[in-house]
Formats: structure tokens, C-alpha cells, sequence
């Protein structure tokens, strides 16, 4: 029995994807480092520190782990310098109403997201009222495709994970929601999200009637 929705955010909620591309593309001009679009597709989902060593591994770069967290607080300042520009006109098309349905038919609903800026992201967007819940990159200490996240969001619902449903945008977030033992729905490309239980282009598509029957077969 499914009893609660399990969301990611970038990319799911708002789509902040190109703050942090600007803002890893600051960090990176700024050290002499190779980034382009093809590495910043590989941060999707990841965690702030895991994303910087994509990068360094990339450009063959070793550093402290003083210095890694540094750069990492770095970015993050260039990153939320960003936000500021966010309003609810950022949601992403069908969110609101989805999540509206969501709470009217008695279902618990959390964020479950790798940034440790989803309060501040959810309040630009004037969103945290639809979630019950927000767990996010300082909820737990492994990041996806671990399932941690996942799992202390389904907790904080009262939900166990198998009766939960995940959306996600990105492999490693697929990844992370089955190995938790949860559904997912995959939002974006069937050749990406695979792996998902089921795929729709965005939430504007879901039929939630049409959901619920296909993952409880």
C-alpha cells in the first residue's frame, strides 16, 4: 500500500540546474580547471564534495580535504548569491497541482534532496506548506545513489520505504529510491531514467489514479 511521495528537488520541484552549473563553472574558470556540460550532467543528484571530486578527477587535480571543503563552501556561496532570483513563477509545471492532489487524498509528502539549500530553495518558492516533511544533504551523512536520504524521509512521514513512491530526475536518484526498496517515477528521458518503475516528460503528465494501480500490481 503506497502511503506517502518521496520528492527530489532540483530538477523535480524547481529546476535550479543551471545556478549550479554557473556556479561550478565560477569555481572551475577561477582554478584554471576543464567544465563543461558533459562533466556537469555527471553532478546531477550527487552531493556538494562528491561533485568537486568528479571535477578534480577530471582535470587530474588533488587537494587537502581542508582545501576540498573550502571550494565546496565556495561554490556555495556563488550558488546562493543565485537564488535570489527565485520566485513561485519557478516552479516546474504541474508541481503544485500534483502535490495539491497529493495532501487532498491523504498522502504524505517529503523532500528528499542531496542540497543542504532546499529550505532556502522551498521558501524562494514559497512551497514548504506542500511537504511534510524536507530532508535534504544535512538530514544524513551519504549521499545518492546511497538510499540514506530515501530512508530518513520515509521515517520522518511515518511511512516504511516499500510504502513509499519516489520522483526523481536522475540516475543516481533512481538508483538511490531502489535500492531503498521504494517505486520510482522517473521525470524526464526514458533513456536516462530507465530504470525507474515508470516515466513521464514532467509531473504536468501524471495521471495519479493511473500511478497508484500500475505500482501496486
Amino acid at each position: 500500500m503506497i502511503k506517502g511521495f518521496v520528492f527530489d528537488l532540483d530538477g523535480v520541484i524547481t529546476d535550479t540546474a543551471e545556478y549550479h552549473y554557473l556556479a561550478w563553472k565560477k569555481l572551475a574558470d577561477d582554478n584554471n580547471w576543464k567544465f563543461t556540460r558533459e562533466i556537469n550532467e555527471k553532478l546531477r543528484g550527487v552531493s556538494r564534495l562528491d561533485s568537486l571530486q568528479i571535477i578534480l578527477d577530471y582535470n587530474e587535480v588533488e587537494l587537502s580535504f581542508e582545501e576540498k571543503n573550502r571550494l565546496a563552501n565556495l561554490k556555495n556561496t556563488n550558488y546562493i548569491n543565485s537564488l535570489g532570483s527565485i520566485t513561485p513563477k519557478d516552479l516546474l509545471p504541474g508541481v503544485k497541482e500534483f502535490l495539491t492532489e497529493l495532501r487532498d487524498k491523504g498522502y504524505k509528502t517529503s523532500i528528499a534532496s542531496a542540497s543542504k539549500n532546499a529550505n532556502l530553495v522551498l521558501t524562494r518558492l514559497e512551497a514548504k506548506d506542500l511537504f511534510d516533511n524536507i530532508s535534504d544533504g544535512n538530514s544524513v551523512e551519504n549521499s545518492k545513489p546511497a538510499p540514506d536520504v530515501f530512508i530518513h524521509a520515509a521515517g520522518s512521514i511515518g511511512c516504511r520505504a516499500k510504502e513509499c513512491v519516489v520522483l526523481e530526475d536522475a540516475a543516481a536518484g533512481v538508483e538511490a529510491g531502489k535500492i531503498a526498496g521504494m517505486k520510482v517515477i522517473g521525470l524526464g528521458s526514458i533513456e536516462t531514467l530507465g530504470a525507474a518503475d515508470v516515466v513521464f516528460k514532467g509531473m504536468y503528465e501524471i495521471d495519479l489514479d493511473f500511478v497508484i494501480k500500475k505500482l501496486t500490481k
